[in-house]
């Protein structure tokens, strides 16, 4: 039955080498149940909802890639996004209930969805400047890197310098330094779930100092009831929101895109032309996940780039994705450790994956002052901003007249022109 549903032969795989692919993307992501409540937890929302949310989201999106568009491909509510919805829809300079925030991510993936079928996405895809996806993705990662050196106590405010290097003597500080040389440490010798790893090696070690309240491992999932289908669609609606949707839609389609063509370049799976066959399934299975991760209580469920790894492990077909979901399934039970875990605990995992996310900078043209130069003004507003969407505009903004004033005309089209003229008129009438 396996092999029929998904084609294990033809891919050249087995039944073992994609369950033990399915257990290792497992492993890399997994330190997804113990951040995200974690981040969530700070707008007001119940911690252990939340973490019954993300386990469920990520079980359904997992489900809905490998049965529907059969790639190894997991998903998980995404990194950055939660820091987005948590950091600057709610507790940002314009706060919004959470309610409010997660209707903004229903309708990013109501919208992400209808572009998936009426096939719009190639085209705003295609018509984004590639120097600015990797502006983008590394402002993202640094967003992260700020959020995490604070919640290590790495860095404080102050009123001289804005920020300032803090007590790095604080018990709590040290041992986030620990995890997250521990994390680096173990990555670099390629041990599965290296992140999760270094964040219960931490937790532990706060116990004995008195930093970790530790009440078991494993019980009964706690109640959803908090956070489902709590999401203020109507709210979302309101005039002033839709720079939050449209960021919300942005971020996702292209992390998602991204992650899908690496992964599966990196298995194989593109066809003669690099394009991905069955894309429409895969971006189907993306928003619906977004969707149904909002009405269950968490901020956008996207593809884990982390499923790199299950591919090197032999992951070739929708088996190890579906592997992937059995085992958040399995995961709603560690809730006690789950709710154990600190914030030092969690910062050093929002820091390795900065780390990894500002790679993509050594990919812009450094010859090209026109691609280069916008591409590093998003990458440095988004975080010294506190805003995805703002960064962007900014981004946007310069990219357009940077190539109107270098007199490359034929470098712009109408949608780089579109995007940017709207954050134009936002930064005006605001």
């Amino acid at each position: 039955m396996l092999e029929q549903y998904f084609g294990l032969n033809a891919h050249g795989t087995t039944v073992r080498r994609e369950l033990l692919a399915g257990l290792t993307t497992f492993l890399t992501m997994a330190y997804i149940i113990f951040v995200n409540p974690q981040i969530l937890a700070k707008t007001g929302m119940d911690i252990n909802a939340v973490f019954v949310a993300t386990c469920l989201a990520a079980a359904f999106g997992s489900l809905m890639m490998g049965l529907y568009a059969n790639y190894p491909v997991a998903l998980a509510p995404g990194m950055g996004l939660n820091a987005y919805f948590t950091f600057v829809v709610v507790l940002g300079p314009t706060p919004h209930t959470w309610q409010v925030a997660l209707g903004a991510v229903f309708i990013s993936g109501i919208l992400f969805f209808a572009l998936s079928v009426f096939k719009v996405r190639e085209w705003i895809v295609n018509a984004i400047p590639l120097s600015m996806k990797f502006g983008i993705a590394a402002g993202i990662g640094l967003f992260l890197a700020i959020i995490a050196l604070k919640s290590a106590g790495v860095i404080v405010a102050s009123p001289a310098t804005l920020v300032t290097l803090g007590n790095l003597k604080d018990p709590p500080t040290l041992l986030a330094a620990v995890g997250f040389l521990l994390t680096v440490a173990l990555s670099y010798r390629r041990v599965p779930g290296a992140i999760v790893i270094a964040i219960l090696v931490v937790t532990v070690l706060g116990i004995p100092l008195g930093l970790t309240q530790f009440h078991g491992i494993v019980k009964a999932p706690p109640s959803l009831a908090p956070t489902f289908l709590q999401m203020d669609i109507a709210g979302a609606l309101k005039l002033g929101l839709g720079t939050i949707i449209f960021a919300f839609l942005f971020v996702d389609l292209f992390d998602n895109t991204g992650t899908l063509i690496g992964v599966a370049h990196r298995a194989g799976l593109l066809d003669k032309e690099g394009k991905l066959p069955r894309l429409g399934q895969a971006l189907i299975a993306d928003s619906s996940a977004a969707m149904v991760g909002a009405a269950l209580g968490t901020s956008t469920t996207t593809s884990y780039i982390e499923s790199a790894a299950g591919v090197d492990a032999g992951g070739r077909t929708g088996l190890t994705a579906a592997t992937v979901a059995v085992l958040f399934l399995a995961a709603l039970l560690l809730s006690p450790l789950a709710a154990a875990v600190p914030a030092y605990a969690t910062a050093p995992a929002l820091f390795y994956v900065a780390c990894l996310m500002a790679r993509s900078l050594k990919d812009l043209d450094w010859d090209d002052i026109s691609e280069f130069v916008p591409a590093v003004v998003t990458t440095i507003t988004i975080p010294l901003s506190f805003s995805i969407a703002d960064g962007l505009g900014l981004g946007f903004i310069v990219y357009a007249l940077a190539k109107l004033l270098s007199g490359r005309f034929a470098d712009l089209n109408p949608a780089v022109v579109i995007i940017a003229l709207a954050f134009l008129v936002r930064i005006v009438l605001t």
